[in-house]
């Protein structure tokens, strides 16, 4: 008996007390330092992207890339409404009008059939959100966007390590964004990401990041900006967690196979991992056959040791997005039944298997 099996811990057994107190016999601890640059050069290099900007966490990545594209007032972004909330309060921030689109049953991610029937004149952009993990089809997305003149943005604040074709998520989009948040595979505590192959997005964005400061001339601001720049420390702690990444990655999709080789024959259902693709199972989650179901087994697993969660409330459920009459089917299904499992990379196999043994239990 466990006193509580976390849905998600950190591993920070690597460089991060090391090189946090090189920042502080540095004195360097706020956002300057050599280590912003060395975390984005490695992050630039580890996702096979041209440039990456540090940034305070994940939500000012979302709405930096909106700023950066000049999206506001007026403008429509089509967004699964399967997802975190500040995948559409970043739409909120600039103006725009968030558009939701339902998900497909099986991975969970943007459904792609559906998208173009939802573009009208005032449609400028498409965030695709890789719900836990899982990426959505974006060579499809990204002809789509491509044919009718929009931009494509990836929401990968749970998808470090997920590829399409051998890729890296990234290359297929306008820009990418991701979250360090301590419960994301690799993390600074509070932190995030933005990634381009577009030299002018990058200007924009780091200019945008830093406050307006015009380039080349002290103190100077010649447009509005804000300061979401991530500190020297938050960046040391992300190379060091860079270093593992490869182990961090490689552990979670070990667990997944655990869960899904050992819970075969539950009335149970997985999320699907797409052909092309390679899921990095920032969370790993389970569908029961009803919410009432869900909620027992929770219960259940909560009272022997083991936390877990709920999936995401789909968003056009919240009240300042609630749209009467409209009706999102899958992932109104999918919400309701779904919950996530403990999957963290310092999990032992004596954890997965305690885990595996309640489960059954519960359905014995």
């Amino acid at each position: 008996m466990y006193s509580m099996i976390p849905v998600y811990q950190p591993d920070l057994s690597g460089n991060e007390k090391k090189y946090v107190i090189e920042c502080i016999d540095s004195s360097w601890i706020s956002s300057k330092g050599e280590f912003i640059q060395k975390f984005e050069r490695e992050f630039a290099s580890f996702t096979g992207m041209a440039y990456a900007a540090s940034v305070s966490n994940g939500t000012v990545a979302l709405h930096l890339a909106l700023l950066a594209l000049d999206i506001g007032p007026g403008d429509e972004v089509i967004v699964p409404t399967f997802t975190y909330i500040a995948s559409v309060n970043a739409i909120n921030y600039v103006g725009a009008k968030p558009v939701f689109v339902d998900i497909e049953p099986l991975g969970w991610q943007l459904d792609c059939d559906l998208v173009e029937d939802l573009i009208t004149e005032k449609t400028k952009a498409i965030i695709s959100v890789h719900i836990y993990g899982q990426p959505t089809d974006m060579i499809r997305l990204q002809g789509i966007a491509k044919q009718h003149k929009l931009f494509l943005i990836e929401d990968g604040a749970e998808a470090f390590g997920s590829r399409i074709d051998g890729h890296h998520i990234g290359h297929l989009s306008d820009i990418t964004t991701y979250s360090f948040f301590g419960n994301k595979t690799v993390t600074t505590g509070e932190g995030g990401m933005v990634t381009t192959n577009s030299a002018e997005l990058d200007r924009k964005i780091r200019r945008l990041k830093g406050q307006g400061l015009m380039e080349g001339k002290e103190y100077w601001h010649d447009i509005v900006g804000y300061n979401y720049r991530m500190t020297n420390i938050c960046a040391a702690i992300g190379l060091a967690q860079l270093e593992k990444a490869t182990a961090f990655i490689n552990r979670k999709r070990e667990i997944a196979n655990f869960y899904i080789a050992h819970l075969q024959g539950l009335p149970l259902q997985f999320q699907k991992e797409r052909l092309g693709s390679c899921h990095s199972w920032w969370m790993f989650s389970i569908l029961t056959d009803t919410r009432e179901v869900r909620d027992t087994l929770r219960y259940y697993l909560s009272n022997a040791g083991i936390e877990t969660r709920p999936l995401f409330p789909p968003i056009h459920f919240m009240p300042m997005y609630y749209q009467d009459g409209h009706s999102f089917p899958i992932s109104e299904d999918i919400s309701e039944r779904g919950m996530n499992l403990p999957s963290w990379p310092g999990m032992t196999d004596e954890m997965l298997h305690y885990i595996v043994e309640k489960i059954t239990g519960f359905y014995e």
